[in-house]
């Protein structure tokens, strides 16, 4: 049975320069502090929604006018919160 042929490997500065060494910085101290109440900020706005809505009289002038709109913007925070939480080192 024939031998399969050997291949060569590509020079070494072509290598490198196909991928980036450049390490990223990490995250400053004060980053996962604001991540995380960022999320919480998000939880407790949802949260303070949901138990003012439940009567006829509304307790907050803001959220009663919003209605339903207040899943988006306390959904919104949260997303804003993860997409932090992605981005960190």
């Amino acid at each position: 049975m024939p031998k399969s042929k050997v291949r060569k490997k590509p020079d070494a500065p072509l290598r490198a320069a196909s991928q980036p060494s450049r390490q990223l910085a990490p995250s400053p101290s004060w980053y996962p502090i604001v991540m995380a109440s960022v999320l919480l900020l998000g939880l407790a706005y949802m949260v303070v929604y949901y138990l003012t809505s439940s009567g006829t009289d509304p307790h907050i002038p803001v959220m009663a006018g919003l209605h339903a709109w207040n899943f988006a913007v306390g959904f919104g925070v949260m997303l804003l919160g993860l997409v932090m939480a992605v981005r960190w080192r």
